[in-house]
């Protein structure tokens, strides 16, 4: 058994109160954040690869919202940076030179050692540690192979990533190609992140429901299966989040994910259901609900716990990130109505 109920859930067992984190619940909501951020100056990728401030920035929610998880601060695409490709936030993501050819494809290199490719990153987890010390578990991550792959053909941010579908449809070999370097080198990334003591990997497919579910399950359930298959996981729960993908739950659960994220357009209840009894859920609470009265937020809150029932397996998080002009103290609300709503 585990003494965490974060990790307790995530394996499926009784929990006394059911656990809840944030995604992004390090960031721009917090004036401690924001305070830090401005200390050191700088871009957000120098804050990511600044192990002290990284790691002050990961415990604040731990302290402010009461949360039972932390999570590692840091963004989906900084491993990216080692295989050969410069990356700026202005402020969304930009990589100057987009993959498009079997030649780009080529150039890129997948690290041997990742530890020492991004050694802020053990840094910072070995940090936070030490500061979690029997207080709370600590989730490592990374992004998908297919989300990375989208901003590395596409150069940054998109709608539709027509130049990531384009070589997909047009030239599948040239997208096995990326794929595959990607899925190894994310598997390095996040093999590292376990070595360095993460005791949880949550993966992020922030674009892997802009796929209808047959071009899903040919071309991004096979790499997310070989990356979850090549984790070394004894102990170590993995999460795997699709945005967007609550109309295939079918093929998402075939990820060989212990946890599965679901967003807010899915009913919880009814998604356990389709999934089963042996896959935990994390979810799902729509991030704008954070602007509504505290009134309203506790009824949303006891809505999902009822659509759960009284089934284990279960963490209590929003469909996506906490967006950044959401007030705190709604946010420290929702924390404390999940702890005192679920109490048993």
């Amino acid at each position: 058994m585990t003494e965490y109920n974060f990790l307790k859930a995530c394996w499926g067992q009784s929990v006394d109160q059911v656990p809840v984190w944030l995604m992004r619940q390090a960031g721009r909501y917090l004036p401690q954040y924001k305070a830090v951020r401005a200390q050191g100056g700088g871009t957000f990728l120098d804050l990511c690869k600044d192990p002290a401030r990284a790691a002050e920035v990961s415990i604040q929610p731990i302290d402010i919202l009461n949360a039972d998880a932390a999570i590692l601060f840091s963004d989906i695409l900084t491993p990216i940076e080692p295989m050969g490709m410069k990356l700026d936030f202005v402020p969304g993501p930009v990589f100057e030179n987009p993959v498009r050819t079997s030649a780009d494809v080529d150039a890129l290199v997948v690290p041997e050692d990742m530890a020492a490719a991004v050694s802020y990153v053990p840094a910072i987890i070995k940090r936070l540690r030490l500061a979690f010390a029997g207080r709370v578990p600590l989730i490592g991550f990374g992004g998908a192979p297919f989300t990375l792959a989208c901003y590395m053909v596409e150069g940054k941010g998109s709608k539709d990533f027509a130049s990531l579908k384009q070589m997909m449809y047009s030239d599948f070999p040239l997208y096995d190609a990326l794929m595959q370097k990607v899925t190894e080198m994310d598997r390095r990334y996040l093999n590292m992140q376990i070595d360095s003591g993460a005791q949880a990997i949550q993966i992020f497919d922030t674009w892997g429901g802009i796929l209808a579910p047959h071009d899903y399950e040919r071309y991004i359930l096979p790499y997310v299966k070989l990356l979850i298959d090549g984790l070394n996981r004894d102990g170590i729960p993995v999460i795997y989040f699709v945005k967007g993908g609550g109309g295939m739950l079918d093929l998402v659960k075939q990820s060989g994910a212990d946890v599965l994220g679901l967003d807010w357009h899915v009913n919880l209840g009814k998604a356990r259901d389709i999934l089963g009894p042996d896959i935990a859920v994390q979810g799902n609470l729509d991030p704008t609900v954070l602007y509504a009265p505290k009134d309203y937020i506790e009824k949303e809150v006891q809505r999902i716990l009822d659509e759960n029932g009284d089934r284990p397996g279960f963490i209590f998080n929003l469909g996506h990130g906490i967006l950044p002009t959401v007030p705190p103290e709604n946010a420290i609300h929702m924390v404390e109505c999940v702890h005192r709503l679920s109490q048993k």
